[in-house]
């Protein structure tokens, strides 16, 4: 497990991975490892999700892939492509999430995201810049109907790819590359540049989305990816 310094707090990265079986799986049905080999990055979206104080303070993980997220972000705005905060929205009171959460958590989660103007509530190693779009959603989900603008906004400046960073992985960062896949988009996931809690819960979601939704590859092949052209 890799770690790098950061401040007074340690920094970690998942050991992550993909069973050697899964990408033999995928070579023998379509000839290739990954489904996506190229891509435009003026139709190309890094989606970062829920980096805000409330999640990246309590977990070493997120710390850890705030240096990639940036990376992948300066290199694509570069390139001409889009630059997607995703935030979480102050909901309502919900009875079926205080039924399943318990009126305590259910009124933390509710309020994760913060309050204020919405560029100042990322984590504060981020800033936005001209272009990028900041958006709330309501869902865990990103791309779910309804719940976020996100969706018609990338469609307006013709976005086919999204890049899913962020955190939780397996929470909200899955359920937004399964519905943007679901709408079309080519959904790749950068496998260090998201964090979840534990090694295991990061590695489930990696084999789900490699296996049914979209590619799975690390911030350093991205990079290449976007540079290509």
């Amino acid at each position: 497990m890799a770690s790098v310094t950061g401040g007074a707090s340690e920094a970690q990265q998942h050991a992550w991975r993909i069973e050697s079986r899964e990408y033999a799986r995928h070579e023998q049905r379509r000839g290739r490892r990954f489904a996506f080999t190229h891509l435009d990055p003026v139709r190309t979206a890094l989606v970062v999700v829920d980096m805000v104080p409330f999640f990246v303070s309590q977990n070493p993980y997120c710390r850890g892939i705030v240096p990639n997220i940036t990376r992948l972000a300066d290199t694509l705005r570069a390139a001409g492509g889009t630059v997607a905060w995703v935030l979480p929205e102050v909901r309502e009171r919900s009875a079926v999430a205080e039924e399943f959460h318990g009126p305590e958590v259910a009124e933390t989660y509710r309020t994760s995201g913060g309050t204020g103007p919405p560029a100042g509530r990322l984590w504060q190693d981020f800033t936005v810049r001209p272009g990028d779009l900041l958006v709330e959603k309501s869902a865990a989900s990103a791309f779910f109907p309804g719940c976020c603008p996100l969706p018609e906004l990338l469609k307006d400046r013709r976005t086919d790819t999204v890049l899913i960073t962020g955190t939780v992985t397996n929470v909200c960062c899955e359920s937004s590359a399964r519905d943007a896949s679901t709408l079309g988009f080519r959904v790749i996931m950068i496998a260090d540049a998201n964090a979840a809690r534990r090694d295991q819960d990061h590695n489930a979601t990696l084999y789900t989305i490699y296996r049914s939704f979209g590619d799975v590859r690390p911030t350093s092949e991205v990079l290449d990816l976007i540079n290509a052209i």
